[in-house]
């Protein structure tokens, strides 16, 4: 097993709207940050790390949701918005947010459409699970 490496043309072809305002040096910027959020080492929970496999799909998502929250798009910067639009008016303009998703949640992720797959997509990996190792016999009797 090894990393996934970014292809900016497979990303690209994926996200075409994303694309067209991130360039190929911003783009591996993004995916150097997304290997913080999914682990893109021999040791990642996600095996599959084959071409267009499950932990390259993983990356690609969490890539373009950093891409869509930082990137400006036709001149226009990011939004500076953090949660969804609870309420928005019309006439000197006013707008809500609201972000109450649990602590420790997927607050972050839903801010944009790619974080929210990639955090309904991920949520296998997000569960308890057990890593075999040394157990006690249960007879206490028992001479060793």
């Amino acid at each position: 097993m090894a990393a996934v490496t970014f292809d900016y043309k497979a990303w690209a072809a994926r996200y075409p709207e994303l694309s067209r305002s991130v360039t190929d040096v911003q783009a591996q910027a993004y995916f150097n940050e997304a290997c913080l959020y999914c682990d893109n080492t021999e040791c990642s929970p996600v095996r599959d790390d084959s071409v267009g496999g499950q932990r390259s799909m993983f990356l690609n998502m969490i890539t373009a949701h950093i891409a869509a929250l930082n990137a400006s798009a036709n001149g226009v910067d990011a939004s500076p918005l953090v949660g969804r639009i609870a309420s928005a008016t019309e006439g000197s303009v006013t707008v809500q947010t609201d972000n109450q998703y649990p602590p420790g949640g997927a607050q972050w992720f839903q801010q944009t459409k790619y974080g929210a797959a990639f955090f309904a997509a991920s949520a296998q990996f997000r569960t308890m699970f057990r890593v075999p190792g040394y157990s006690r016999p249960a007879d206490p009797y028992r001479r060793y």
